[in-house]
């Protein structure tokens, strides 16, 4: 079976070693993905969660509440064929990365911005081997070549679907090494969250909430969260 189903017309969802990894198949026939491509994943936990999603669908088969299909979907059809492409766009971050560059006005939100992005900094030199500069402003500032490189091969390194969970984890936080420590467990993911938006908890305690930022933002943290469970059932 290929693409998504209309509506829901199989009886019953199995996990199936292939391939050197796991299937899921309903009704005996095994899923692929949208460009028809064999939908197998590296470990059976990953397939538990696809088989879970398909077998919770009733009626009309509703994408958006199968979050573990789509990223595998995206790990087979996308980064697979251009995992360089991907690996170095994310590498990219490494020279604009959001904890590098720090407001220069008020006092106190400079001093949150250290507080919380200093020790990640700090961390990454000692577990990644790569030291990032912070700045103030935002002007950009160029970063250690060598220590871009070294991070550059550990995105390489990744495979495609710890690439396609480390995309999301790099580019919703707008930052490569808070998707390092997500992905390394430096610190609890919430708390990688919560970092990556002290600048919009900022302006919400001055301005106040807006409904609907705060809707989008809850969206984005859930994919957040996402991407780091997906990343630990991408790892063989």
């Amino acid at each position: 079976m290929s693409g998504w189903a209309r509506k829901r017309f199989w009886k019953e969802t199995s996990v199936v070693s292939e391939g050197g990894g796991f299937a899921v198949h309903l009704d005996g026939r095994a899923l692929r993905t949208p460009a028809k491509a064999p939908l197998v994943v590296p470990g059976a936990q990953m397939a538990g969660a696809i088989a879970q999603e398909w077998d919770a669908q009733q009626g009309e088969v509703d994408p958006r509440s199968m979050p573990f299909t789509r990223s595998a979907n995206a790990a087979i059809d996308k980064v697979a064929v251009q995992h360089a492409d991907v690996a170095d766009m994310l590498a990219e971050y490494g020279g604009s990365d959001l904890l590098c560059y720090r407001a220069t006005t008020p006092a106190e939100l400079v001093a949150r911005q250290a507080a919380n992005w200093d020790p990640l900094l700090d961390w990454a030199e000692t577990a990644l081997g790569a030291r990032l500069a912070a700045v103030s402003g935002v002007m950009h500032h160029p970063q250690d070549r060598a220590a871009l490189d070294v991070l550059r091969r550990r995105v390489h390194g990744l495979n495609n679907f710890e690439l396609a969970a480390f995309h999301d984890l790099v580019s919703l936080s707008g930052s490569l090494i808070i998707g390092f420590a997500a992905t390394l467990d430096h610190l609890p993911i919430e708390e990688l969250w919560r970092v990556s938006r002290i600048d919009e908890t900022w302006q919400e305690e001055l301005w106040g909430v807006d409904e609907e930022a705060s809707e989008m933002a809850e969206v984005k943290r859930q994919a957040f969260l996402h991407a780091h469970r997906f990343h630990k059932m991408s790892q063989k």
